[in-house]
């Protein structure tokens, strides 16, 4: 049997990706293996989001020709293949298929090219109306399933490459994603994540004519499903509507990524993100004011072109005020073909790094002091496994915290079941507790 290895970097679009190749190459009679060296064919599925992400990737690529490549079919997948595109081959020339996500519909022909020895391969057209679903999907997760909806951006971040790597925005029609939803549900799945770069801009091409919020509520009505929860979700297009459904319907997840990058409405001006910090503050203020505890999360850019110590100064405030539940922070990384690679990036690393510090310190005294605020409470978790070095079970409550607790030997507890927990303690980034 013919035998592939597949290594995923970055966000949980390119971790679905992931499985719709994986059904692909099933589908095709190819059997996964856990180690590049046992595979006739190597795949890395990449990110390109950060310079440091695609700086891994080729890391990668070097080490595994280096530790004995030779006489295998190596490929580069994803958002570094559609970035460079044949230039890859320049870069690392032992390469043989080059794939962007929006050819993934494609890919088992260009196994076939392959397999009849074709030495190139590429796939890079973003061409296309395909929401990038796949004939076949192996899905890793036996109890919670990744949904696209709505692929690529028509947003013009000055700092982002998505819209050059997953093209313009494509939504699926609410027929096609409701139907999916309930085939999941009817294969045991209880918890849905809908999914796109801008998930909340999602507009259905149908007669239907749903918005976000509408299709969001229809989705957490199907039978079997208990969670629903949606990634990633951009400020502009985030509407009342979507904290309304949330409200209405306790199947939809109380917690929100809802990405702000900046709190300097200057910073956010030359970002290209077509809202002010206002904008942002009024959408905060509907899920504060949501009869639900809505946990609230975010991403944050630190030494954007330009960014005066003013305007940290700025975003540091808006993190006093909103008071995030958990945050993902980078320092700014100049990308390829974005509008910010020709602005004056006068800060050095040292810089960047000491901003990247001081935010990160002060997101970590936040989640200490409320995952503390949550001592006493009884939350519903989903098991996800158990740790045996711990002794503890994993559990994630419907606001995306990882609640670690224990039980009784004769608990008789499963993954993928649903239980209340008694949080007993708490840390900065996780609680614990006893089962209820």
């Amino acid at each position: 049997m013919k035998t592939f290895y597949l290594e995923t970097f970055g966000c949980q679009m390119n971790a679905h990706d992931s499985e719709k190749v994986v059904g692909t190459l099933v589908g095709q009679g190819y059997e996964q293996v856990d180690e590049p060296a046992a595979a006739e064919l190597v795949l890395y599925n990449t990110c390109s989001i950060r310079d440091k992400a695609e700086q891994k990737v080729f890391h990668r690529l070097q080490q595994f020709k280096r530790e004995g490549g030779r006489g295998k079919v190596i490929g580069l997948l994803g958002c570094v293949a559609q970035q460079e595109g044949e230039k890859i081959f320049e870069r690392a020339p032992f390469v043989n298929l080059v794939c962007g996500s929006a050819s993934y519909n494609r890919f088992s022909e260009l196994l076939v090219q392959i397999e009849n020895g074709a030495r190139r391969v590429t796939g890079l057209s973003l061409d296309t109306q395909d929401t990038f679903e796949t004939p076949l999907t192996r899905r890793d997760n036996p109890n919670r399933a990744f949904l696209t909806i709505i692929e690529g951006c028509d947003k013009a971040c000055s700092y982002c490459v998505v819209p050059f790597t997953r093209g313009p925005e494509r939504s699926r029609t609410s027929q096609s994603v409701l139907r999916e939803a309930r085939e999941l549900a009817d294969m045991g799945y209880t918890e849905i994540q809908l999914l796109g770069q801008n998930v909340n801009s999602y507009r259905d091409p149908s007669a239907a004519g749903l918005n976000f919020a509408q299709l969001l509520n229809k989705v957490g009505q199907v039978p079997g499903i208990r969670r629903v929860r949606f990634t990633t979700s951009h400020p502009r297009d985030f509407t009342k509507d979507i904290i309304d459904a949330i409200d209405e319907n306790p199947v939809l997840c109380n917690h929100v990524h809802l990405p702000v990058q900046s709190g300097s409405n200057s910073t956010l001006s030359r970002m290209q993100r077509l809202y002010t910090r206002d904008e942002y503050l009024r959408r905060i203020e509907w899920m504060k004011k949501s009869s639900r505890n809505i946990a609230i999360t975010t991403d944050i850019i630190v030494g954007f072109p330009g960014e005066t110590e003013a305007e940290f100064a700025e975003t540091l405030a808006l993190i006093d005020e909103v008071e995030y539940e958990s945050m993902f922070s980078f320092k700014y990384s100049p990308r390829p073909n974005t509008a910010a690679v020709k602005m004056d990036d006068s800060l050095d690393e040292t810089e960047k790094s000491r901003r990247l510090t001081i935010v990160q310190e002060k997101q970590r005294a936040i989640q200490i002091r409320r995952n503390a605020e949550l001592i006493g409470s009884r939350e519903e978790v989903m098991i996800e496994g158990f740790n045996k070095n711990t002794l503890q079970w994993i559990g994630r409550t419907s606001q995306h915290r990882t609640l670690n607790f224990t039980a009784l030997e004769d608990a008789s507890l499963k993954v993928g079941e649903y239980r209340h927990v008694l949080v007993t303690r708490s840390g900065p980034n996780s609680l614990v507790g006893e089962l209820a």
